[in-house]
């Protein structure tokens, strides 16, 4: 091992460079699965890995790098831009000029904006670059959609304890990369908690045991305790976790089940989620889980947001449980929300209908005279009981309501 992976991080030192090496996600990279069979025959079509930190999108590309017989260029979205972009397709002009293939791999492509995203497009389309991109996003939300069209996308899962277990126990072993030369002994049961506390990520299971291993040969659980602090609460405020956490909430309180909704609260909030983004939530909820039922929800949900803007963490805590379990314990309707629903998609499928001439406004004398205005009735002079047309004619006396 030369002196330069000596001085890296534990999980980059034991990261796997081939796929027999490679734990995990059997049925993407399993035997006889399409992208290892790709890997291994050079054909590797343009992709976008799509998984939780720590599921393996970043070694996949290193061990496609190390298999290919193309130019393997790496790169971060959060470093790079379209001036990066313009010297690696002048790079992959080159190397179409010899017959050699381009692969670009970005990291985190969900960073990149329209405008670079667009200026890949192109080239991934004639297919100058055959692009490999990783993302802990959901890709159609985050990639777009031409460029998204052009690749397949393959779902990775966290990865499970025992896999974790199996990583960690090699670490230990490996006398090259790993740990082996330190003889370390591990209490009973440390070793599931390590895997256990990881939260389906191998790098936090490495990481833990490369600090409580330059602690003590003895790992302990008062080692492991104190190297994890805080760490095994993931949550990634702009990441996958993140919409998880807060549909658990949502669907919490939809089902009315006030404990299950505090705890996912606790979740966020002792995570360091933004207090206000959690009120907003509940603000929405209040009108599509709620609504009509009880019209209260929505003084007691816009209560909240401005009490937790008043005070702020860790104060607001309570005020935001207060509004969880009050919502929770609400009658529901979602009366509102499904009769929005269907007049969104009546303006989908029938366009820009045009408004009926007689309540259109009529602030001219030329649009008067084109009918505008023409016949309304004025409800007040009829007792708000006048029969009159407000819906265009394609939609005439179209219920959205139940009542």
């Amino acid at each position: 091992m030369d002196e330069q992976n000596k001085k890296s991080p534990l999980a980059d030192r034991m990261r796997p460079k081939n796929l027999e090496e490679f734990l995990g996600q059997d049925e993407i990279v399993g035997q006889g699965k399409m992208l290892r069979l790709a890997i291994s025959q050079d054909k590797v079509p343009s992709i976008i890995f799509w998984g939780p930190p720590g599921s393996g999108k970043t070694t996949l590309a290193r061990i496609i790098a190390n298999a290919t017989k193309a130019d393997f260029i790496q790169m971060s979205a959060v470093s790079s831009g379209l001036k990066d972009l313009r010297e690696i397709i002048k790079r992959a002009k080159e190397n179409e000029w010899q017959n050699k293939r381009t692969i670009l791999f970005i990291d985190e492509i969900h960073r990149w904006n329209k405008t670079q995203q667009d200026g890949l497009l192109p080239h991934v389309e004639k297919g100058l670059i055959t692009l490999i991109g990783a993302t802990t996003e959901n890709p159609s939300f985050e990639v777009r959609g031409a460029l998204l069209s052009r690749c397949r996308v393959f779902v990775l899962k966290q990865l499970t304890q025992s896999q974790i277990t199996a990583i960690v126990q090699r670490a230990i072993k490996d006398k090259e990369n790993g740990l082996g030369k330190f003889n370390l002994k591990l209490e009973k049961g440390v070793l599931e908690k390590i895997s256990q506390m990881s939260n389906g990520d191998p790098r936090t299971a490495l990481n833990v045991l490369e600090y409580a291993a330059s602690l003590s040969n003895n790992i302990t659980f008062d080692i492991i305790k104190e190297a994890f602090q805080k760490s095994y609460l993931f949550y990634d405020k702009g990441g996958d976790e993140h919409y998880n956490i807060i549909s658990a909430l949502h669907k919490s309180m939809r089902g009315g089940d006030a404990d299950a909704a505090l705890y996912w609260l606790a979740r966020m909030l002792e995570a360091g989620e933004d207090p206000l983004y959690v009120a907003r939530r509940i603000v929405r909820f209040a009108c599509e889980d709620i609504g009509l039922a009880n019209s209260r929800a929505l003084e007691q949900a816009v209560a909240a947001y401005n009490a937790c803007h008043f005070i702020g963490l860790p104060e607001c805590n309570v005020i935001l449980a207060q509004a969880v379990v009050y919502m929770a314990k609400c009658k529901k309707s979602n009366e509102l929300y499904v009769a929005y629903g269907k007049a969104q998609k009546d303006v989908e499928d029938f366009g820009n209908l045009p408004v009926p001439l007689h309540i259109r406004n009529a602030p001219t004398k030329l649009m008067k005279n084109l009918g505008y205005g023409a016949d309304y009735k004025y409800s007040p002079d009829f007792d708000y009981q006048e029969q009159q047309d407000y819906l265009p004619n394609q939609l005439k006396n179209r219920k959205y309501l139940k009542y």
